[in-house]
């Protein structure tokens, strides 16, 4: 016999998966960007408003310009989302989830979610932006995601400082930078990794990772 909780959340997520890949059937209305070829389609998205569909798999959604009328602080459901891997994690078990720190490290480390919430929280309001807003304004184009301005978005940030977990790592001499890996993933093994590019180990949960050239 089959459980109904269990084929209700296996409908509900087939759900979300179709819907972040199908940005054309969400179509609500479209917008022009102020550049050549600047008609988007206006999408909704689960826990989002409105917003500028960029792409569908991966989902990039641009904030509408005229939010940031409303105030300093970009509301979460208007807060651009920007996947550069279309294997995204629909279902994520936070009791199961790891954050992994090793590399140049005097002693590798390897956090539950629960141990990290144990550790002393701070808070900061901070601009958090792609580094290809406003690229649809290049002249001559250039490739990539043919971005407005809506790729960035003030908050209010609260959680462990990337220090205090180092300093629990304990980082070593000639360690020159610190590289992360999202847990979105490619579909195909032959994507090209991003931190094995820079001469690193890969971990499949999430990471932060000590590089050295």
């Amino acid at each position: 016999m089959f459980d109904r909780r269990y084929l209700l959340k296996g409908a509900g997520l087939a759900a979300v998966a179709a819907t972040l890949n199908s940005t054309r059937a969400l179509a609500l209305d479209t917008v022009t960007l102020p550049f050549a070829n600047g008609e988007r389609p206006l999408v909704k998205y689960p826990q989002k408003r409105p917003m500028i569909g960029l792409t569908s798999r991966p989902p990039q959604l641009e904030t509408p310009f005229a939010v940031f009328n409303d105030g300093p602080i970009t509301p979460n459901n208007a807060f651009f989302v920007r996947y550069h891997l279309s294997d995204l994690p629909y279902n994520l078990d936070p009791d199961k989830f790891t954050l992994e720190v090793k590399g140049k490290v005097d002693k590798p480390l390897k956090l539950s979610l629960k141990d990290i919430r144990k550790m002393k929280a701070t808070e900061i309001v901070a601009v958090n932006q792609c580094s290809g807003n406003s690229r649809g304004f290049f002249e001559p184009r250039v490739a990539g995601g043919q971005l407005a301005n809506g790729a960035m978005g003030c908050a209010r940030w609260r959680g462990v400082p990337l220090k205090a977990v180092l300093e629990m790592a304990g980082v070593q001499a000639g360690a020159k930078q610190v590289t992360f890996n999202g847990m979105d993933g490619p579909v195909s093994d032959k994507t090209p990794d991003f931190v094995k590019a820079l001469d690193v180990d890969h971990a499949a949960d999430g990471e932060v990772m000590l590089a050295y050239g």
